[in-house]
């Protein structure tokens, strides 16, 4: 099982302020966790949210082993030519360490979607063809763009880096990931929904004679012993994934590093194969160096 965890982008930079990113991401790879993150969270409606792509060029500037997840990049809020750009740069600077999670996006018709020029439907299709389109690019291949079919190639090409794709568990959702991508990152699903989900997955992959894609959950983690945070994450993600009581505490890891260990060894056993942990936790660094603590108890 792979450890990630989602860099402080959010709200958590009002405490750990400009420096949090790189402690973040300097502190994961020490405690010995696989991957750092940056989710496309940009609303425009004045919630704190930094830019994942610059958050992850600063993740890359202070480590060195850790890779560099987009979790996820919402493709209609960018022209894929640029997206193609940042990320080939970020993949060459950093020496390969890019995964690159897409997505459609999950908030059409913000302010920040209208102000860009994002639009709210066909979201499925230009996904399909920034999938089809982000490798050549990357790889410093002359690609066709866009409606107008332009010819662009840039350089230094890089290896493309693996392509995840973060969706739900609907079928149309389910064929996108098993036809793309190398990957699925879902969230907020219970050890039972992941393993219905798979199985669908599976049969996808199949009918398209492709590997079936690896299997990246998303889960909120309040590790300790910290009550008030563990009962507002659970409050909160009741209200936003329309969850049971039952169903948030399967699909959440909480308690200490050893009762962690318990509900990730249920995840692996429906077919995850890692999981990238979204910090709840008010000491989000303190977090950190949890969440690195329940390898150890795993492996016992």
């Amino acid at each position: 099982m792979r450890f990630g965890v989602g860099l402080p982008t959010m709200q958590e930079i009002e405490t750990l302020g400009p420096q949090g990113v790189a402690r973040a991401a300097r502190l994961a790879e020490s405690a010995g966790l696989d991957s750092v993150g940056a989710s496309d969270v940009l609303v425009g409606d004045g919630t704190l949210a930094l830019e994942g792509v610059v958050a992850l060029a600063t993740a890359a500037a202070v480590t060195e082993r850790v890779m560099l997840d987009f979790g996820v990049l919402s493709v209609p809020t960018r022209p894929v030519a640029m997206m193609a750009a940042q990320v080939q740069t970020l993949q060459y600077l950093s020496r390969g360490r890019v995964r690159l999670g897409l997505g459609l996006g999950g908030f059409p018709g913000s302010p920040f979607w209208t102000a860009v020029g994002a639009p709210s439907t066909g979201r499925g299709r230009l996904t399909d063809e920034a999938l089809r389109t982000l490798p050549g690019l990357i790889a410093g291949r002359p690609t066709a763009v866009g409606a107008e079919r332009v010819e662009v190639t840039l350089a230094p090409g890089t290896s493309v880096p693996p392509l995840l794709v973060g969706s739900g568990t609907g079928e149309a959702a389910l064929r996108r990931v098993a036809r793309f991508a190398d990957g699925w990152v879902p969230s907020a699903l219970t050890p039972a929904q992941v393993r219905t989900a798979l199985s669908r997955l599976r049969e996808f992959a199949d009918e398209y004679r492709r590997p079936v894609p690896f299997v990246d959950l998303g889960v909120h983690t309040v590790l300790g012993d910290d009550r008030e945070a563990r009962q507002a994450m659970e409050a909160r993600l009741s209200r936003f994934f329309r969850l049971s009581p039952d169903e948030i505490r399967e699909a959440t890891v909480s308690g200490s590093p050893a009762e962690a260990a318990e509900r990730v060894a249920a995840f692996a056993e429906a077919g995850v194969d890692e999981i990238g942990f979204a910090i709840d936790g008010y000491d989000f660094l303190g977090q950190i160096e949890l969440i690195g603590e329940i390898r150890a108890h795993l492996a016992h």
